[in-house]
């Protein structure tokens, strides 16, 4: 009969994480990373990062780093092939559901919702990866350029009212994490909604979508 073994996590605050042939993932005190997000091994999360939960940083066959100032959003993938590295530069925004697979992500670039990216792609700085594309593997994305499709493709350079959006939603990120140092907390939901219900702190002022965006800066002559 094979003996199965348990595994104990190490932990950082309430997070588990875990270390495997002996390496534990490093997760600086100004970073934030869910509780239910997953690190494993040879994981690096630098100053002011936010890893948000169900996020998934396998570091068991090759290193991960996530460059200061990131954000790895909601149920994203990162895993490499055993050897090989994937690296977030700096300030990199990666949306829900992304998969990264040893890969390179230039610094204020931006991967949208759902898309993957395969091994040997080097996306460069301020691109622009549309929501639900496919990056084949040794794909070279050029810096300030939006990249769409399935396989992806090209499409053109982008202007400068798309980078200051662009830009502006990873401060939001980098907001997110220091906010959710100071007060995301486990809680028991009300029963019902209160009569003087309070929202969160951030409101439209801070982040739209990007054709809103536009819409604010025709009309405000920016």
């Amino acid at each position: 009969m094979t003996e199965v073994l348990a595994v104990a996590p190490c932990t950082h605050g309430s997070m588990a994480t875990y270390e495997i042939d002996g390496v534990r993932p490093v997760i600086s005190p100004s970073a934030f990373v869910h509780a239910q997000a997953s690190l494993v091994g040879d994981v690096i999360v630098e100053d002011g990062c936010y890893v948000g939960p169900f996020a998934s940083l396998r570091g068991d066959f090759g290193r991960i780093t996530i460059g200061g100032g990131s954000n790895v959003q909601d149920g994203c993938v990162v895993h490499s092939f055993p050897g090989a590295d994937c690296v977030l530069h700096p300030e990199s925004h990666i949306g829900h559901g992304v998969v990264l697979h040893g890969c390179t992500v230039g610094s204020l670039a931006m991967v949208g919702m759902n898309s993957v990216v395969m091994d040997g792609v080097m996306i460069g700085e301020h691109a622009l990866i549309a929501a639900n594309s496919f990056v084949p593997a040794e794909f070279e994305v050029p810096a300030r350029t939006l990249v769409a499709g399935n396989p992806a493709k090209v499409i053109r350079e982008l202007d400068e009212t798309t980078l200051a959006w662009k830009a502006r939603g990873v401060r939001v990120y980098q907001d997110l994490a220091q906010r959710s140092l100071a007060s995301l907390k486990p809680c028991q939901p009300l029963t019902a909604v209160e009569a003087d219900r309070a929202r969160v702190s951030t409101g439209s002022d801070v982040s739209q979508p990007l054709s809103t965006y536009r819409r604010q800066e025709a009309g405000s002559g920016g």
